[in-house]
């Protein structure tokens, strides 16, 4: 969090994040979102490479699935979540 505080203070276009939640307890991981959320809701373009697919692609505009250095999927947060291959490879439905 403090990390993320002190990137924000120069007022960036772009916040750049990589696994933010990792290590973090389940309480801070779904806070740690709701606040990524609210960054991106005024105006600041988030990316964020996290393996949280279900939190990261809630809160997701677009998201890349990247297989061996390769895109293999892309489409809006909602649409890969409702994709049955992401479902399966990543959330175990």
């Amino acid at each position: 969090m403090l990390a993320i505080g002190r990137g924000l203070v120069s007022l960036p276009r772009l916040l750049m994040l990589d696994e933010p939640s990792l290590g973090l307890s389940p309480l801070l991981v779904s806070k740690l979102f709701q606040i990524i959320r609210e960054i991106n809701s005024g105006g600041t373009t988030v990316l964020l490479v996290e393996q949280n697919v279900y939190h990261s692609l809630a809160i997701s505009n677009t998201g890349y699935v990247l297989e061996n250095g390769e895109i293999r999927l892309s489409g809006s947060g909602n649409k890969l979540l409702s994709d049955d291959r992401i479902r399966q490879a990543y959330l175990g439905m």
